[in-house]
């Protein structure tokens, strides 16, 4: 009888500090029911009973799975990059304004050029 009260006693003893730990560890604004300091006195005031008050009441749950689920999707899944890929009329202006300056460089013997990058005439 007595091994048993000893065996009770140690198994109360382990399950009382580590409520006492999982309280102190635990994010604070995971904490249910009262503020976590509040919660931190009640398991030290009551060991056993208040170690089960917490697991019960006062330890939140990790993540409900009721909630919105939020995926990153890929850039080739998602309209907005993709819309934002479509030629744009300014940059396709530029790259014919440059090729005809090019072309006229090209076509130009003498190689003589103005202040402005425009080949004289």
């Amino acid at each position: 009888m007595a091994r048993l009260l000893v065996g009770l006693v140690a198994l109360a003893a382990a399950f009382y500090v580590y409520a006492l730990v999982d309280c102190l560890l635990f994010p604070r604004f995971r904490v249910r029911g009262l503020p976590k300091v509040a919660w931190v006195f009640i398991v030290l005031l009551f060991p056993v009973i208040g170690a089960v008050l917490w697991f019960l009441v006062g330890r939140g749950r990790k993540r409900s799975s009721r909630g919105p689920v939020y995926r990153t999707i890929g850039p080739d899944d998602d309209p907005e990059f993709l819309g934002a890929l479509r030629a744009d009329p300014v940059t396709e202006q530029q790259l014919r304004d440059l090729e005809q300056q090019l072309a006229e460089v090209e076509d130009d013997p003498d190689g003589k050029r103005t202040d402005n990058g425009r080949t004289e005439r």
